[in-house]
């Protein structure tokens, strides 16, 4: 990045900075492409300069490049690159790619209900669907910003956070039709994942050791001391107040207070974590990229690996209900069993 000519040293030894920041965070999640940025989150910028184009139906979008999914009530919802949106009405045995108003990469999903859910993603993409995503409406982009977005929660159908890159924190109360912007921290660490726990209490995952903990809905966010100062990428609440976070290099730590305290657990890789869930019979699995599964039958306080033989990354892991799981990432979507991903074959 050259800075113009007559640039103050201070705004010289800054946007050296972002370089190094933006460079960084290109290698370190290379293989999901989750960010490409640049600092600026204005979503007030024109999105009619440049019409944005729909996703292209592809044979083999189901094998492609896939970013999260999300299950509800019986179906399935996947997103991914060049903004494929696949649903599954059968339990992930096929899937069916949508119309998407956007071929920008789509990152995080998140379902109301069986018809309300939206979608994020680059370009400031935000996506809606009010049929259970047979159809989308894009009701934000700004490719000018070349800010993404990382993840959506809704608390409701009008209420929802959207997060993203150098601390964007976007709010909805009208259910996504229009978007406003604040700070929640001093910072502009990028934010990557929200998770709400049963009693209430919102997460935030974000970088530089950065955790982000709300006591009230949102409304305000503390900032709290984590024991790593590398990237966080996934948080997944248990019960109580009782919290694993995860990241970079296989880090994975656990507080019993909501954070305010830490200890960190052995997972037997440097692989990036990516994502986590609890099953119905309190088997924890958290997933990550070069094919890492690591799963806990202790609630979460010792883990065991599991490196799937074909070493390919993923993104994230859904619990379809039935015994069988979700796997999204590299390979694009598939269906898989706890005891596949315990032998390491899924």
């Amino acid at each position: 990045m050259d800075a113009p000519s007559g640039t103050s040293p201070a705004r010289v030894a800054e946007l050296a900075t972002r370089q190094s920041r933006l460079n960084t965070t290109r290698q370190t999640v290379r293989v999901f492409v989750l960010v490409a940025v640049v600092f600026t989150c204005n979503l007030a910028a024109s999105q009619d300069e440049i019409a944005p184009e729909p996703a292209i139906v592809a044979r083999l979008a189901a094998k492609t490049l896939a970013l999260d999914a999300v299950a509800v009530e019986g179906a399935l919802v996947a997103v991914g690159e060049r903004g494929h949106v696949l649903v599954s009405e059968d339990g992930g045995e096929s899937w069916h790619q949508q119309a998407s108003p956007t071929r920008t990469m789509l990152t995080g999903v998140y379902f109301h209900d069986r018809d309300l859910g939206w979608a994020v993603g680059h370009d400031s993409a935000i996506v809606r669907t009010t049929d259970g995503g047979v159809t989308w409406e894009l009701v934000t982009w700004a490719p000018d910003d070349e800010a993404p977005f990382f993840d959506v929660w809704f608390s409701d159908a009008d209420n929802g956070i959207a997060i993203g890159a150098y601390g964007a924190y976007y709010e909805t109360t009208d259910g996504g039709a229009t978007w406003s912007s604040r700070w929640i921290s001093e910072d502009d660490w990028h934010l990557h994942k929200i998770a709400r726990a049963d009693n209430g209490k919102l997460y935030i995952a974000a970088e530089a050791g950065s955790f982000y903990r709300s006591d009230d809905g949102g409304e305000n966010w503390m900032t709290l001391p984590t024991e790593y100062q590398g990237s966080y990428f996934g948080v997944l609440p248990l019960e109580g107040d009782s919290v694993l976070l995860f990241g970079l290099r296989g880090h994975l730590f656990r507080s019993d207070d909501a954070g305010e305290s830490w200890q960190e657990l052995d997972t037997g890789t440097v692989a990036m974590l990516t994502d986590g869930l609890r099953l119905d019979d309190g088997t924890i699995v958290i997933v990550g990229l070069a094919g890492a599964v690591l799963t806990s039958s202790d609630d979460g306080n010792t883990f065991e690996l599991h490196p799937q033989a074909n070493r390919r990354g993923i993104s994230a892991v859904v619990d379809v209900g039935d015994g069988s799981l979700i796997l999204v990432g590299e390979f694009g979507v598939k269906i898989s069993t706890l005891d596949q991903l315990i032998a390491g074959e899924s």
